[in-house]
Order: C-alpha cells, then structure tokens, then sequence
C-alpha cells in the first residue's frame, strides 16, 4: 500500500479553501492509502506565535480533522513536535540543502520581503517539510500547485541524500488535486482564499455562524452582468462560487449554470449559502462534541505513538548512512 503524508500548520481559523482544497479529499484516500495526517506546529513558529493562541489552535485543528471525517482506525493523525524526530531529520536534510536552493523558494522571497530581519526558520524550513515527508516513505503528498516547489525541493534533498550516502528515501510525488485545489478569495477572486486574509469578509471558516456564512456569500464580489456562468478570465468572482457550490453539492458546474439560467445573482448566492450552512454543520457539530473531550487527547497520544514508531526507524537509518553515532560491539 502507498504511503500519503500531509500537514496544516495551526495558524489562525481553518477555511472553506482548506476545507475543499486538502481536508475534504483526505478523507477517501485514508480507505486506499497508508495516510499520515501531520499537526504541524514546528513551521508555524517560523513568524512568532503566541504561545496559548498556538496551543488552542492546534487541539482545534486536531478536531477538525476528526469533524470532517478522518478515522483515527485507518489514518495516523499526530502533531509535529510531539515526534522528535521531525527535528533531527530536519537538522539532517538542512546539511545537504544549500543556501541558494532555499533562497529561490518563492513563500521565502514572499514573506522576507520588505523586513528588516527575518528568522532563519523561514529561510531553513523546507529541509524540515522534507524531513516531514521522507521519514515515512511517502509516495504522495496532496498539495496545491502552489506547493509544488515545495516538494521538487524534497524530491532533490532526497535523491540528493541516496546518492551521497545510501539510498534510503521514497523519492515523492505531488498530488495535485483534479478540483477544488484553489478555492480563491470571495473578495478578492483573482486572490487565493487565504486564513491570513485581513479581510474577514474574504473568507469562510469552517466554524463560522450560520448568519457569518449568509453575510460572507452575499457580499462575495460577482460582476455587473448578472448571468450566472463559468468563465474564470472574465467572470473570477462567480466562477468561483460555482465552483465551491459544485464541489460542496457533487454536481456539475454546467447543470448549476442551466439551474440559475435567467435567474439573478440573488438567488444563486442564497442557495449557495444554504448549501455552505449544511455542509458545514455536521462538522460543526462534532468539533464541539470533540474539543475539549478525552478521546481527542487520547486520539493525539496514538498518532504520536505510532508515527514515532515508524519515524524512528527511518531516523537510524539516516545516522547511519551519514555516520553520526557510534557502533557498538
């Protein structure tokens, strides 16, 4: 069976385009896959977190993995920092990265512009998502196009690492999503939808209220023209909408536009909002039954016992391929 791995950090609220573009589709993989669904806390130290902000946020994420329907049965679901040996392979795969490669990563040049100073976590935090990916033998890694850097980089430090020492890592796939992948802003619809958006009103999250939801819909940015279509060039904003409301219901785009043909915007965004409340409810319901339960912490303590199992492992093969240590007689 091939392995998945995946990771969110636990920064701000969990939204519709995190929801539709990553967490909704993990859920079929963990029935076909070996899946490994990762909390990870250690990038989102890269810029300062507050420390009760973090911890609150990553319990929360924890159980919104649950509440959209991943099964601690057939999925490893574990944070980051809870398995060591995140840090050391990171520590690893940082000695055979080499400064330009890391310097040409584009979310490197996007959030060290302009600053004075940055962290060097944020220049040196690629080696850590690869050390995230190859310390399972991942085949796959579900990502946006956005990431695919990302993962040419592991595929690198990877080969990288097998020809120089010994030939130990998986080399990864992308996987990239066929929809769905970039739900984009619903006020700015050229704009990926973004948690860190200062914009509250360009978002949904997956705990807004019922009356959040119906206002966020209604103000989405459409057009003048008032026909409701897919064209994403001359129409992002209800191309978008379309879309979310496709993915959300499991209809075609083409039957949504002969549904809303010679009917305004209005009522397509109603429907569509109903449509947001619905799906999202059920989660809803089960994150707050889950959040501050037992089960959640006890679900957290097995993930991290397993993945340390097997992340282990792959650990003392790279010491020993690189030759820290010692053997013993």
């Amino acid at each position: 069976m091939e392995t998945i791995f995946s990771g969110i950090q636990p920064t701000g609220n969990v939204t519709l385009g995190n929801y539709i573009g990553a967490m909704k589709q993990f859920v079929p993989l963990q029935n076909d896959y070996e899946c490994y669904f990762c909390i990870v806390d250690q990038h989102a130290i890269t810029v300062y977190q507050d420390r009760l902000e973090l911890r609150k946020n990553i319990k929360s994420l924890a159980a919104l993995y649950l509440s959209v329907g991943l099964d601690p049965e057939k999925a490893t679901i574990f944070v980051q920092s809870e398995v060591p040996a995140h840090a050391q392979a990171a520590w690893m795969m940082q000695c055979i990265a080499y400064i330009g490669e890391l310097e040409r990563m584009t979310q490197f040049k996007d959030k060290s512009k302009g600053k004075e100073a940055v962290s060097a976590g944020l220049l040196t935090y690629p080696p850590l998502m690869a050390a995230d990916i190859l310390l399972y033998k991942t085949n796959l890694v579900p990502v946006g196009e956005d990431q695919k850097q990302h993962i040419e980089l592991t595929r690198n430090l990877a080969e990288r690492f097998n020809n120089k020492y010994n030939d130990i890592f998986t080399i990864p796939e992308p996987m990239i999503p066929k929809v769905g992948a970039r739900i984009m802003s619903l006020q700015e619809p050229t704009k990926k939808m973004s948690k860190s958006d200062p914009n509250q009103k360009s978002f949904i999250t997956l705990l807004d209220s019922e009356k959040q939801i119906e206002k966020k819909i209604k103000s989405a940015v459409t057009d003048s023209e008032g026909i409701v279509k897919f064209d994403v060039e001359n129409k992002p904003g209800v191309s978008n909408l379309l879309a979310i409301y496709s993915i959300l219901e499991n209809v075609s785009i083409t039957s949504l536009e002969e549904k809303y043909q010679g009917k305004g915007y209005g009522e397509f965004k109603g429907d569509l909002a109903e449509v947001v409340k619905n799906a999202l409810l059920p989660i809803q319901e089960r994150y707050y039954n889950l959040i501050d339960s037992k089960e959640l912490d006890d679900i957290l303590d097995q993930g991290a016992d397993k993945a340390n199992k097997v992340a282990i492992k792959m650990i003392k093969k790279m010491e020993k391929a690189m030759g820290l240590g010692r053997v013993k007689k």
